[in-house]
Order: C-alpha cells, then sequence, then structure tokens
C-alpha cells in the first residue's frame, strides 16, 4: 500500500464523521423549519396561505441557488464573496443580449458560461496566484460590479420578451417553476457532492490539502470546478431574478453573498472545511427566508429581524468552532 492510499484512508473516518453529523444537523433544521411554519400560521392569517408560501418559494430560491454553490467552495475551505455581482452581471448580459433578438435559448446558457468562467478566474487567483479565496473573491466581487455599471449605462435594461417573464413567473401544479428550479439543482448537488469523485475531491481538499496532493488529486481542476461551479449557479440565479423582475437591475445581488454564507453555515457547513450538506444548505436558505417573510407579515422591524438572523449565524459558527475543537481534542 502506498503513502498516498495510507493517506487517503486515514481521511475517510473524518469524513464519514461529519456524514453521521450531517444528517443529525438537517433533523434540527428541519425541526425549526416545522415549528416556525406551525408559528407563523397560528400567529399569521396570511402566512399559510397558498400566495404567501408561493411568495415564499420563490423569494427561498434565488438565495437557495446561490447557496448551494457556496456550499461546494465552503467545502473546499474557501469563500466565494463575488457570487452577488455575479448575479448582476449575468441578468443584465442576458437582458442585453434579449434586447438585442437573442433567443433566451442561446442568451440563458452563454450567460450561464460567462458566469462560470468568472468563477474560473476566481480558481487561477486562488490557486496559481495563491490569493486567499477571500481577498481573490472580493477582488472579483469589485471588478464584476464596475463592469456591470459599464455595461448597463447604471441603468436598468428593461422591455424583455414576455416569454422570458414567464420563467420566473410560470408554475406546474401549482408549484412555482423557479423552486421546481431549485430542487432539480439541489438533486444535482447531492448527487455530485456524494456520488461522485469529484464531490468526494472537495471534502479532501476540504480537510487538508496536503491530503489530497498526496492522495493523487490534482488541485488545479478541482479548484477550477469548485469556483466556476458557484458562479455557474450564481449566474442561473441573475437570470431567474432578471426574468422575475422582467428586466436586469445593475444593483441586483448586493449582499446575496452573506446570505448564501449565513445560509450555509446555519445549515452546518463549516467554514474550516470539509462539512456541510446540500440538505442543510436548503433548510437553512429556508429558515432565513421564512424568518423574514413571517416577520415582516407580523410588523415586525425589518431591523430586529436583521439582528435575529447576526444571531443565529453568530450561533451556528460558535457551534461550529465547539465542534471542532471537540473533533481536535478527540
Amino acid at each position: 500500500m502506498t503513502v498516498a492510499d495510507k493517506l487517503e484512508i486515514a481521511a475517510r473516518p473524518g469524513i464519514a464523521a461529519l456524514g453521521r453529523l450531517r444528517i443529525g444537523t438537517s433533523t434540527t433544521l428541519m425541526a425549526i423549519v416545522i415549528v416556525l411554519f406551525a408559528f407563523l400560521s397560528v400567529t399569521s392569517a396570511v402566512f399559510p396561505t397558498p400566495e404567501n408560501l408561493s411568495n415564499l418559494l420563490r423569494q427561498t430560491s434565488i438565495n437557495g441557488i446561490i447557496a448551494l454553490g457556496m456550499l461546494m467552495v465552503i467545502i473546499t475551505a474557501g469563500i466565494d464573496l463575488s457570487v452577488g455581482a455575479v448575479v448582476a452581471i449575468a441578468g443584465i448580459v442576458n437582458a442585453l443580449m434579449l434586447q438585442a433578438g437573442v433567443s433566451m435559448w442561446v442568451s440563458i446558457p452563454l450567460t450561464i458560461l460567462i458566469g462560470a468562467a468568472i468563477g474560473v478566474f476566481n480558481g487561477i487567483l486562488v490557486h496559481e496566484v495563491s490569493i486567499t479565496p477571500f481577498i481573490a473573491t472580493l477582488g472579483t466581487l469589485t471588478i464584476v460590479r464596475g463592469l456591470v455599471m459599464i455595461m448597463s449605462g447604471a441603468r436598468m435594461v428593461a422591455n424583455l420578451p414576455k416569454e422570458f417573464g414567464q420563467i420566473a413567473s410560470g408554475s406546474v401544479f401549482g408549484i412555482p417553476s423557479m423552486f421546481i428550479i431549485w430542487m432539480v439543482l439541489f438533486v444535482v448537488t447531492v448527487f455530485l457532492l456524494n456520488y461522485t469523485q469529484l464531490g468526494r475531491n472537495f471534502f479532501i481538499i476540504g480537510s487538508s490539502k496536503e491530503v489530497a496532493r498526496l492522495s493523487g488529486i490534482r488541485l488545479r481542476p478541482n479548484i477550477y470546478a469548485v469556483y466556476g461551479l458557484s458562479s455557474a449557479y450564481a449566474a442561473l440565479a441573475g437570470i431567474l431574478l432578471s426574468s422575475r423582475l422582467s428586466m436586469g437591475v445593475p444593483t441586483a445581488g448586493i449582499s446575496y453573498e452573506l446570505d448564501a454564507i449565513a445560509a450555509v453555515v446555519i445549515g452546518g457547513g463549516s467554514l474550516f472545511g470539509a462539512a456541510g450538506s446540500a440538505v442543510g444548505a436548503v433548510l437553512g436558505a429556508i429558515i432565513m427566508q421564512t424568518i423574514r417573510n413571517g416577520g415582516n407579515l407580523l410588523g415586525i422591524d425589518p431591523f430586529a429581524l436583521q439582528v435575529i438572523i447576526g444571531a443565529l449565524i453568530l450561533i451556528a459558527v460558535g457551534i461550529d468552532q465547539i465542534r471542532v475543537r471537540r473533533a481536535e481534542k478527540g
């Protein structure tokens, strides 16, 4: 048995333990979602109505899609602060193409590819230039935000085809199409993380880049892939947001990266890497948006809601810190 084989085997118990932890975390999160829905259904007559629930699903789908992409980056012990800017540039680029007469069946894939290219650029900065993910993606965020303003002239891009707006406003058997798209991506992400070598590589890289390297994992394509996927997910979210608004908005996506990180952390993801699940990210996004939706219906000050969500993030990070320390001692 080679040294690389031994190192890979040594990494498995930790990954397996994290898998068991994710199951427990997801169960707890599901219980929180049920309690929130029950409480709000009793305290607000509007909350359980089909119209509000449909609106809640549409609101959550945007941040939920971004959170799935962010999850993969965080699993590798990285971070992607540029996703909010990618949301904006995707909405503007796609809207400009539609205005120019390009079919949406062409503009949408091209826009997602452009988003993925931005992610690969992040990967190059992180792997080739050895810039920390925080600084690399912060720089990309600033660059992309500037490009958005230049391309749009700091104006909204309106008068888009009606069929494009129907993507976000449509539904299938009463289920919003945006939610269906989110769930399809959820299934894809679950499959990728749990049943492919690429997903396994993400966890091993997050556990230790040195272990990954000695195990024969090529860091370059995996780092490129994880940041490319994150930005591709964000680009799709930007397209859906512009479809919902029926226009490209240059200021779209502001602070969306923070919401995505919060959803992943609340969902059990670790900023230290090698931990997190798609189920947790989805439930984290649902919890955050349900608190916002329910708080608005109950007339709670939106600033107070921010305090509550901020407290949830701190609690989740605190639990993660305790968990890591116990793992190091044990």
